[in-house]
């Protein structure tokens, strides 16, 4: 079964530097990158960092920074980071971003496989990072630090202020133009690395027409919110590929203004910024909703009564699709009462709530729209630039992840992959000829994901064909959706689900903080998570949580026994990736012989 979305026209460019310095000409001295100085606000202009772009790019290029070169950029989200990752671009050269959480061994493959000779960091914490890997390769020769180093030079390894290259570059009458003006679409852009939830890293190399292509996709899909002068809240890794095209590439391509999100104060920073788009994956929308619902719980009475007679109405005009006169002005009630106090705690104009990089759960996408948030599910992978499909603003259905964009092709495999086609298709991976050869058959890109179309042409992705468990009975199992399930119960956090070649499925579970130190006060329990994994009276509130969740599981589909994880799994454990996707492999390298134990037991 295949299905190709309509082409419209679109706006295009050859490459994207020349789509930032057309945007520079509409938007001059406007607003563009907002970043907190002093705790507050301050904004940077389109000329203003297009100065910058024009500066770094020139004082690269006096490191000798050559056309193919590879340049590693490892920094938090700040208008620098764009800055950097334009400026690399402009000379012919190929960003190679890198997560701040990845370790020495992460840098040294990075920097290893791809052959970098520069890296751009932003800070001292970082630097001292790459620093030790840089001395074990046989490439890096040279740092360029967004902030003054407090690191001593070394003999291997040149260190350069952000400053100083831009002095250089200023000094230069060089015209940049005349180099970014001749990069084709077809050029590679940028090597992303896979967060590697499986083995090694591998670098998917994009060129500009991928991105460009979903740009153009995604302004086409979103046209109908009234796209204007939009504000985008940045906080997702810009080196995640999501990030580097949603939350970066595209607001540029709309000429929108993007604010810079700080470390664990995105609650704070959405009343500050007040965005009309904010792109996220599933765990922070499942985070909100807990928070929500938790908080709804505490104050009880009236106020709880409300929210979900919210939650059954809005609900109710979702799936039946009208509502009767009496439940409608109800409903208009409750939406001054409650909508719109939950809408201004995400600043009081947000047009969108954007959800990729992994599968939504459906019911947290109803609790959203059923609260009047509108919340698009799309679908990619950083092998598609990434974006592959999107649902519509007015056309919502919230278990489909929408149609395909303009000018994708998408085509279901006799086995149930998702094969795909298009612009948006990787160049390959980086000097892996053998993975690349796998990955895109016929110039079919295998996504590795199993899905299928609905008779409307939307997609339903049902899990990744290599996490799909077969039993001991040989019945497919998809583990992401009970998972899903499993973390919607308020006293579970995170959850992974284990199984194959099994009888029945069992589960490591990791409960949520606030009910475990809630637990352990009513029952004069120390509220170490580690002590409580061995604690019975622990364990047996737990199992009543699973049988609750259990009675609404098909057979197959329950968890029969679990075990309490002795921490969360987080990015800094190597548990989860830094898109917030569980690790498998690394959990059952933990407790995997906890979970096979588990079988064992009557």
């Amino acid at each position: 079964m295949k299905i190709t979305a309509s082409t419209q026209n679109a706006k295009t460019w050859p490459n994207l530097v020349t789509m930032f310095f057309d945007q520079v000409e509409q938007s001059g001295d406007s607003p563009f990158l907002w970043s907190k100085q002093d705790g507050t606000y301050v904004a940077q202009s389109w000329c203003e960092a297009a100065k910058q772009v024009s500066e770094l790019a020139r004082g690269l290029k006096s490191l000798g920074v050559k056309k193919g070169a590879r340049v590693l950029l490892v920094s938090e989200n700040r208008p620098e980071w764009l800055i950097a990752d334009i400026a690399i671009m402009a000379i012919g050269a190929i960003t190679v971003p890198a997560y701040i959480t990845n370790t020495e061994t992460d840098h040294l493959h990075i920097i290893e496989n791809s052959g970098a000779k520069l890296a751009i960091v932003s800070n001292t914490r970082l630097t001292e990072r790459v620093l030790p890997a840089a001395l074990k390769s046989d490439f890096l020769k040279d740092i360029v630090t967004m902030e003054m180093s407090e690191i001593l030079q070394i003999e291997k390894i040149k260190i350069h202020t952000w400053e100083e290259i831009l002095e250089v570059g200023m000094a230069s009458r060089e015209n940049i133009a005349t180099e970014y003006k001749v990069i084709k679409r077809d050029q590679t852009a940028c090597i992303i690395y896979t967060s590697g939830t499986g083995g090694a890293p591998k670098g998917v190399m994009l060129h500009h027409g991928a991105i460009l292509h979903n740009c153009a996709g995604a302004q086409d899909a979103l046209m109908e919110l009234g796209l204007g002068k939009e504000i985008f809240l940045s906080f997702l890794p810009l080196s995640h590929s999501y990030e580097h095209t949603a939350g970066q590439f595209f607001p540029i391509s709309i000429g929108a203004q993007i604010f810079y999100s700080e470390a664990d104060t995105l609650a704070a920073n959405m009343l500050e910024a007040r965005p009309t788009i904010m792109t996220a994956v599933p765990r922070l929308y499942e985070t909100l909703h807990s928070r929500i619902t938790r908080g709804v719980k505490k104050q009880g009475g009236i106020k709880e009564y409300f929210f979900k007679k919210t939650l059954e109405l809005g609900r109710k005009r979702i799936e039946v699709g009208s509502l009767g006169l009496v439940d409608n002005l109800l409903n208009a009630a409750l939406s001054l009462i409650v909508r719109k106090k939950i809408q201004q705690k995400f600043g009081g104009r947000l047009k969108a709530l954007v959800s990729g990089g992994a599968p939504l759960n459906t019911e947290v996408g109803l609790f959203f729209l059923a609260l009047g948030l509108r919340i698009l599910q799309g679908y990619g992978l950083t092998e598609s630039a990434p974006v592959i499909s999107v649902n519509r603003p007015s056309k919502i259905k919230i278990e489909t992840v929408g149609a395909p964009m303009n000018d994708v092709t998408i085509k279901i495999a006799q086995d149930g992959e998702i094969l795909v086609q298009g612009e948006l298709v990787m160049q390959g991976y980086w000097m892996n000829e053998d993975a690349t050869a796998e990955s895109i058959k016929d110039g079919w890109l295998h996504t590795g994901d199993v899905g299928h179309l609905d008779d409307m042409g939307r997609l339903i992705i049902t899990d990744r064909k290599k996490d799909i468990i077969v039993n001991s009975g040989g019945d497919n199992i998809a583990p992401q959706r009970i998972e899903g399930v499993l973390t919607l119960a308020p006293e579970i956090a995170q959850a992974m689900v284990y199984g194959d070649n099994r009888p029945h499925l069992t589960a490591t579970l990791v409960p949520d903080p606030d009910w475990t130190e809630q637990w352990a006060k009513e029952n004069s329990k120390p509220s170490d998570l580690q002590a409580l994994s061995k604690d019975e009276s622990f364990y047996k509130a737990l199992t009543h949580v699973i049988d609750g969740i259990n009675a609404n599981l098909s057979n197959i589909e329950k968890i029969r026994r679990f075990i309490i994880a002795h921490e969360p799994f987080t990015i800094e454990n190597t548990q989860m990736t830094p898109s917030m996707k569980i690790r498998r492999h690394k959990i059952i390298e933990i407790y995997g012989q906890s979970l096979i134990g588990l079988y064992g037991k009557n």
